[in-house]
């Protein structure tokens, strides 16, 4: 699952960012609220964390510009203020949830959770094509032959190829989505996931494949009988 965090203090950005990867979340971090837009126009997160008091832009006016513009990624603003006008400001623009500073991290991860998992509410946990099946709770991916259970970012690109079934999905599309813009990852990490994937597609005996588009993407398709 990928976050988008917008916090100007750094420190706190780094501490955040380290507790969210921890807990199996991809994170890009930006420190200003024009960056904040840019980035959270692409709709390429499941959840939106804004600090209010950021330099460019402030926090509400980034979310009203997002609503704006029809992106519905959840958001959940971190504010300083504790003021009940300050709280309906920002759920009337449309945030869904806020959190006041200073805040106990298990509680973000709690308010994270809620929040991404109303999104989801109407998704399936479970996604299938063709004879396998993969779990959005355990990350497990089981066919005739056996369960494997994936790793976060195996998971993520199986998703994307499960949900968008016989769509080329290209290469950096996965490395936006899953590894994020500002990654030092080199471009062939797509091509070493595919890979890993394809073993482990193979080994619960799938009736589905990815197949390569050389030098533009990969496609989740059932195989030919």
């Amino acid at each position: 699952m990928r976050l988008l965090l917008a916090e100007d203090e750094k420190e706190l950005s780094n501490a955040l960012v380290a507790v969210l990867k921890h807990s199996n979340y991809s994170v890009d971090a930006v420190y200003d609220g024009a960056d904040a837009l840019s980035y959270g126009i692409s709709e390429n997160y499941d959840g939106i964390i804004l600090d209010i008091m950021m330099p460019k832009m402030d926090g509400i006016e980034v979310l009203k510009k997002l609503r704006e513009k029809g992106i519905n990624t959840p958001v959940l603003l971190l504010t300083a203020k504790s003021q009940v006008s300050d709280r309906i400001t920002g759920l009337d623009s449309g945030a869904d949830d806020y959190l006041t500073k200073p805040f106990a991290m298990g509680e973000l991860l709690a308010r994270i959770r809620a929040m991404t998992r109303r999104k989801s509410e109407f998704s399936p946990n479970d996604l299938t094509i063709g004879n396998i099946t993969l779990s959005r709770e355990t990350y497990d991916l089981k066919g005739p032959d056996g369960t494997q259970r994936l790793g976060n970012k195996e998971f993520q690109m199986l998703e994307m190829m499960m949900v968008n079934k016989n769509t080329l999905i290209s290469t950096e599309r996965f490395m936006d989505r899953i590894w994020g813009y500002d990654s030092d990852a080199e471009i062939n990490v797509v091509w070493v996931f595919i890979s890993y994937l394809r073993k482990k597609l193979a080994s619960v005996g799938a009736d589905v494949e990815i197949k390569a588009a050389r030098g533009v993407g990969y496609t989740l398709a059932e195989k030919q009988k």
